[in-house]
C-alpha cells in the first residue's frame, strides 16, 4: 500500500554522512516538529537526478524556507559513502541533507519502491517529492514513469 496524505511516515534508520563518518537517523530525529521538502530520486550520479532534481533543490533552498520549509532531505537507495561523495559533488552543504536509504527499506514501508533489475539497478526508489509536516505528509508528488515534472523544487514551491 503507498502512503498518501495524511499519514504518518513510517518508522525507518537512514545513514548519513557527518564530520565524524557515517551515523544513523530516525524518521523521528529528522522529521519531529519540522516541517520538510522531501524528495527521493532513483539513484545518485544518474542523469535527471544529477542534471535536475538535486541542482533544483540546492538553487531553491531560500525560497523553500521563506515558504516555511524547515529542512530539505533527499533520499536514495544509494550507500552512505555515494550519498556523501554525492552531495558534496553538488555543493549541498547546510542546504540538502543527504540520507541513504541504502536496503530500499524506507522506499519499500512507503509503498514507493521500484525494481530497476531491467536497467541494472536493483531495486529503488521512485522519484518523488513531499511536504512532511511533523512527520506527516501534507503533499505527495510521484512520477509517473521516467517523468521529471511534478517531484521538482518548483513544483513543491507552488504548494507552499
Amino acid at each position: 500500500m503507498t502512503i498518501s496524505v495524511g499519514d504518518k511516515l513510517p518508522e525507518a534508520t537512514f545513514m548519513e554522512m557527518t564530520a565524524n563518518g557515517p551515523e544513523p537517523v530516525s524518521t523521528a530525529d529528522v522529521f519531529a516538529g519540522k516541517t520538510v521538502a522531501l524528495f527521493a530520486v532513483p539513484g545518485a550520479y544518474t542523469p535527471t537526478c544529477s542534471a535536475k532534481h538535486l541542482p533544483g533543490f540546492v538553487e531553491k533552498q531560500g525560497d523553500l524556507a521563506a515558504k516555511g520549509i524547515d529542512d530539505i532531505v533527499c533520499t536514495s537507495v544509494n550507500d552512505v559513502f555515494v550519498m556523501g561523495a554525492w552531495g558534496k559533488d553538488n555543493g549541498v552543504d547546510g542546504k540538502v541533507r543527504m540520507l541513504a536509504d541504502g536496503n530500499g527499506t524506507f522506499a519499500t514501508a512507503l509503498g514507493l519502491e521500484m525494481d530497476g533489475s531491467g536497467f541494472g539497478m536493483g531495486q529503488r526508489s521512485q522519484r518523488y517529492s513531499m511536504i512532511v509536516k511533523d512527520g506527516t505528509v501534507a503533499e505527495l508528488n510521484v512520477e509517473q514513469g521516467g517523468g521529471f515534472e511534478v517531484s521538482s523544487a518548483d513544483y513543491l514551491l507552488g504548494q507552499l
